[in-house]
């Protein structure tokens, strides 16, 4: 069997590579470029913080070690079109976008897999801390046995027909036992430390990155209370989201966080956390994993760090409602709920358009 294996140059992903030829697999590497022009850095074409020089190369130098072939894929056209304008759209409306989501649902599998077929190979293999299930003709994803480490979230938007396609060969792993494996096998890349911000903004800044690529400029407006009362002067309210606390530059006898954004009004709206505070979402864009419809209880992440919280699902008006059992604290539109049944794994996952 011929496996392609996403290769990003870093420990988990060239582990994976390692494993499959071991297992007498035929293994062919593939690493995707994202490119874009910054003008901060004087205009000239960068590549995407995972996929630097550094990374293709400690990628090729694993594939030459291991005896497989190795290709650079450049995907820069779609990962703009697909991933880079949605960010910047979504933040001007006022919400805070999941571009890994939308990035492995979209350029990520989409896109590799599609090129590995054509190069005549049958699954793509990527180094995520997940697992894949098979149950009534659904192919779903199950958490990954590292609960630190388990990227179930992420993948939470991919469909059927890619989840055919995948594997995951280190979702029974936990991330000590990569870096010992790695270590074990001789991999340079064993104890090489992991990228964590967006790919695509290399200084963190993404205000600014929006900034530059949409040519705006910051319009000031008002920072106010749940009461309407001026509190001071905010720098661009899509450079602030739900749940925020630290850099609203006033002050006030109680923390003040950030509880809704207008950017109709051009205001951000502050309030004690207790105002962060909901019981209910509504989500849209519905993607179907073990389930095909959503009804009953469920355990729901709002965010990919989160332990799952118990609530009840309910679809109604192109989406679907979900009850809390308890209140929650920071639901952001533009986030994913993810829905898991008790065995962790994925029953189907939807976009956050609202709490109340």
């Amino acid at each position: 069997m011929r496996i392609a294996v996403a290769m990003s140059g870093g420990v988990d992903s060239s582990l994976t590579a390692v494993l499959l030829k071991h297992q007498g697999l035929e293994v062919i590497g593939l690493t995707a470029t994202f490119t874009f022009s910054d003008e901060k850095r004087d205009s000239y074409t960068q590549l995407d913080f995972c996929c630097s020089p550094e990374h293709i190369r400690d990628a090729k130098e694993v594939a030459h070690q291991f005896g497989f072939d190795h290709i650079v894929v450049d995907i820069k056209e779609d990962f703009s079109r697909e991933i880079i304008e949605p960010f910047c759209y979504e933040y001007l409306r006022g919400r805070t976008p999941s571009p890994c989501l939308h990035c492995n649902e979209k350029i990520k599998f989409k896109t590799l897999i599609s090129y590995a077929k054509d190069i005549g190979c049958e699954k793509l293999a990527t180094g995520h801390y997940a697992r894949l299930g098979v149950a009534n003709g659904r192919h779903f994803i199950i958490a990954g046995i590292d609960e630190a480490k388990d990227q179930s979230y992420f993948l939470s938007m991919l469909k059927q027909d890619t989840l055919e396609s995948v594997l995951f060969p280190l979702g029974n792993l936990r991330k000590e036992e990569t870096r010992k494996l790695a270590s074990e096998y001789g991999l340079k890349v064993a104890h090489k430390a992991e990228s964590q911000e967006i790919c695509f903004v290399h200084d963190g800044d993404y205000a600014g990155f929006i900034e530059r690529r949409k040519n705006i400029f910051p319009q000031k407006g008002n920072i106010i209370d749940e009461n309407g009362k001026v509190l001071g002067k905010h720098r661009g309210y899509y450079r602030y989201t739900i749940g925020q606390r630290k850099g609203l530059g006033i002050s006030h006898a109680h923390p003040l966080y950030v509880i809704d954004i207008r950017p109709h009004t051009n205001e951000i709206v502050v309030g004690p956390r207790s105002s962060l505070t909901r019981k209910n979402l509504f989500a849209t864009n519905i993607n179907y994993m073990k389930s095909t419809r959503l009804e009953g209880h469920a355990f729901i992440k709002i965010r990919s760090t989160q332990r799952a919280i118990k609530g009840e699902l309910r679809e109604a008006d192109g989406g679907v409602y979900v009850t809390f059992e308890n209140p929650v604290d920071s639901i952001t539109p533009g986030q994913a709920a993810v829905f898991y049944d008790e065995s962790q794994a994925i029953l189907a996952a939807a976009w956050i358009e609202k709490a109340f």
